[in-house]
């Protein structure tokens, strides 16, 4: 009897521990930055990025309101998984729009709106990736129920595989191809721009349109197929 109550008490603290570990990791700092864990300090994240080389993720979220930020928050960013992978890999930044305005400090939420209306997020959460230099978007992510650690972490790299260090990696790699793959990219990226810079204009629905989003569409998938030959 004794020895079942002491393998209890023990699965106990250590799950008591694992959930401490998990929260924790999942806390955001206020001031400066460190790979790996959510910070509100923009400008603190993008100079560690450029100094590490790293990718930026900015979280765009209602942290004490979104459902579906809270779901991510819970299912994906405070698992171990993931932040085994984040804290070598990625510079992670959450810009916060919460119900309780005591969350945010003052000096924060003008830049967060400002961030805000420069990447055009219109929804929560949003997390635009960007690439070590603080400006260039790779890409965006979403939310999703069956969303897991791993599963993130593939759409992670799938978007990154266009940063500049991994177009670094490539090119020392395959010297005799480095040039047709930096132009295969950037038409990827040159469609993509296109096509959102289209969308911002606020084209209305019509056949017209209908047809030169299907145009955009086509573009960027040639172009991505043009560069999956690598």
């Amino acid at each position: 009897m004794m020895k079942t109550l002491k393998k209890s008490l023990i699965g106990l603290l250590a799950g008591l521990f694992v959930a401490t570990a998990a929260q924790a990791s999942n806390e955001v700092q206020i001031d400066g930055a460190k790979v790996g864990h959510w910070t509100m300090d923009f400008a603190a994240a993008s100079k560690l990025a450029k100094e590490k080389n790293l990718p930026m993720m900015l979280n765009f979220t209602g942290s004490d309101w979104c459902g579906w930020c809270k779901l991510m928050d819970k299912g994906v960013f405070a698992k171990e998984e993931w932040n085994k992978y984040a804290a070598k890999n990625v510079v992670l930044v959450t810009l916060d729009f919460p119900n309780d305005k005591s969350i945010v400090p003052e000096k924060y939420v003008a830049r967060n709106k400002s961030l805000q209306q420069q990447f055009g997020v219109r929804g929560y959460p949003t997390y635009v990736v960007l690439d070590s230099d603080g400006e260039t978007q790779l890409g965006r992510l979403g939310a999703g129920r069956d969303k897991t650690p791993a599963s993130f972490i593939k759409e992670f790299q799938e978007v990154t595989r266009f940063s500049a260090a991994s177009v670094e990696a490539y090119a020392r790699k395959n010297p005799d191809k480095a040039k047709a793959y930096r132009a295969a990219l950037d038409e990827v990226r040159g469609s993509q721009k296109a096509l959102r810079d289209w969308i911002a204009t606020g084209p209305q629905r019509n056949d017209e349109n209908d047809k030169k989003f299907e145009a955009f569409k086509k573009r960027i998938s040639e172009a991505n197929e043009a560069l999956d030959k690598f």
